[in-house]
């Protein structure tokens, strides 16, 4: 769908949406627990309803409830199992290795642009400890569990492969260590593993470079709430910064999440992308917004998301009256403090639709955004709540 949003300026008060990030980590460790889980939540994302059918195609029980989801066991996974996991990269990435360790035989499906994200460094250290995979690619093909030992693993390719292996390993009998062989970039959200895996009673001995994993059982906390996501609440946080006057409730300070650090990135002129990259499509259009020049590095991964974000956000800005170049691995932005307005592309990516939502708030004219739908992803609301927060706008259907 398209969406033509006439700017205004945002005022008022919201409650931040459940992380998604948390919501999968909780639901994985609920499913291999001893008992049910009740986790308190309020936002079903496509994402986080991908990792739900994952479950249950393994043989979890996954039931919606009025104040969040409750989440049965796994118990014995069938065999044959097919996991579609959408276009869900966290999904997928977490389910490879869990799959290995609960059942004989699985296929992990993914859709759109996540059959072109590559897997080899995960499928490298599963096929290294007994697991048959045919290809490192999705939809990939696997079979004959996974042994222990130690994974050799590179930590500036993805945390998610980290956070799979961590999942499984406390299944695998004499359980596993996993080696860094690079500096680990995204490390937040292998600290929001460590902290859910604790929750759920499972213990890991943190060393410089490595994670050593026992063999142990998870033990459901019987009831727990999952976080507000600070990756979607910096969308109106970086809001305030353009002339808003947003409040967004639910958010706690003590989060795991490496995102929280949206607040004080707003106003750097030379940004690190390394440990925060989902930030990076709304840190762009924060530096459009004020005057200068602002710098942001180490953000290459952003090439392999639902879009190439680097280049998605520098075609979109520049096409508005911005003023953005696009370097190896980043983005130099020069700020005027207004953007003009006009047609820009979702690029079927949910953070890049909403950045520029947020851009239309300094525009001279209407702001049309195409595919507009991509937050679906992992904030169905997001309109709805541009709309409380006194956004206008116009919804063209593109059929």
């Amino acid at each position: 769908m398209k969406v033509i949003i006439t700017p205004k300026r945002l005022s008022g008060k919201i409650s931040a949406v459940t992380s998604k990030s948390d919501a999968h980590r909780l639901i994985i460790a609920a499913a291999l627990a001893d008992k049910p889980t009740k986790i308190f939540m309020n936002n079903f994302s496509e994402d986080i309803n991908a990792t739900i059918d994952c479950i249950k195609a393994l043989g979890g029980g996954c039931e919606p409830i009025s104040d969040g989801i409750t989440v049965s066991p796994i118990g014995q996974a069938a065999e044959n199992v097919v996991l579609r996991c959408r276009e869900s990269g966290s999904t997928a990435r977490f389910m490879l290795p869990v799959a290995a360790a609960v059942c004989k035989n699985a296929e992990v499906c993914g859709s759109a642009r996540l059959i072109e994200r590559p897997f080899a460094e995960l499928t490298r250290v599963l096929r290294s400890h007994g697991t048959e995979i045919d290809r490192d690619f999705l939809p990939i093909k696997l079979r004959g569990g996974i042994t222990g030992g130690e994974f050799a693993l590179a930590g500036n390719i993805s945390s998610q492969y980290i956070t799979g292996l961590l999942f499984a390993l406390p299944l695998v009998a004499g359980g596993g260590k996993i080696c860094l062989t690079t500096p680990l970039e995204s490390a937040a959200y292998v600290d929001m593993t460590l902290d859910t895996l604790e929750k759920f009673g499972v213990r890991i001995n943190v060393g410089d470079g490595f994670y050593e994993v026992g063999q142990q059982k998870y033990i459901s906390p019987g009831e727990i709430f999952a976080d507000g996501d600070w990756s979607n609440a910096a969308f109106w946080i970086a809001a305030n910064t353009m002339g808003a006057a947003v409040e967004v409730g639910g958010l706690s300070e003590s989060s795991h999440q490496g995102d929280k650090r949206i607040i004080g990135l707003l106003h750097k002129n030379e940004i690190d992308a390394s440990q925060i990259p989902d930030l990076v499509p709304i840190l762009a259009t924060a530096a459009a917004a004020k005057k200068g020049r602002t710098v942001i590095k180490n953000a290459a991964r952003l090439r392999l998301k639902e879009s190439d974000r680097l280049t998605a956000m520098c075609k979109n800005l520049n096409s508005i009256g911005g003023e953005v170049t696009e370097t190896a691995d980043g983005l130099v932005i020069n700020g005027h403090g207004f953007l003009l307005g006009g047609e820009v592309c979702g690029f079927n990516d949910h953070r890049i639709v909403m950045a520029m939502a947020i851009a239309s708030i300094i525009c001279m004219d209407k702001l049309a955004i195409n595919g507009a739908e991509a937050v679906k992803k992992s904030y169905p609301a997001f309109f709805n709540d541009f709309r409380k927060l006194g956004g206008v706008f116009d919804v063209v259907s593109d059929r």
